[in-house]
């Protein structure tokens, strides 16, 4: 069950970070596509998804995340991402802003892959 959960996730993230590149895209260019229906709906589903089966391999794991330094800053990061992509997209006032969070909600993501793939809250300085 955890190797099925865990290749779920990673798939999740990954089209989690494209359809945000995508749909960052579609925005600072000023592209009617952001609007789109299916681009407002999908993303809600895969990153629910994407949360689901993060809860999912916690509990399959039986970890303790309030003890585990780097899950909680995972979900930290994961809070800044949501509300960096939230700016980003919608209550950004002017197109600098938006362009300043979306960038940094990237770092932001980038820095929990590093999180999962070190598990360390120093993410990728861990590898240097």
């Amino acid at each position: 069950m955890y190797l099925i959960l865990k290749n779920f996730h990673m798939t999740f993230a990954a089209l989690t970070i494209t359809g945000f590149l995508l749909r960052g895209f579609w925005v600072m260019s000023g592209s009617r596509l952001y609007q789109n229906r299916a681009s407002r709906i999908v993303p809600h589903v895969i990153d629910a998804l994407f949360l689901a089966t993060g809860i999912g391999l916690v509990v399959t794991l039986d970890l303790a995340w309030m003890q585990q330094p780097w899950l909680l800053a995972k979900f930290t990061a994961l809070f800044f991402y949501i509300g960096l992509g939230m700016v980003a997209f919608r209550f950004g006032r002017t197109p600098e802003i938006k362009a300043v969070a979306f960038v940094a909600a990237v770092a932001a993501f980038a820095y929990i892959v590093g999180v999962a793939l070190s598990k360390s809250p120093l993410s990728w300085i861990v590898f240097l």
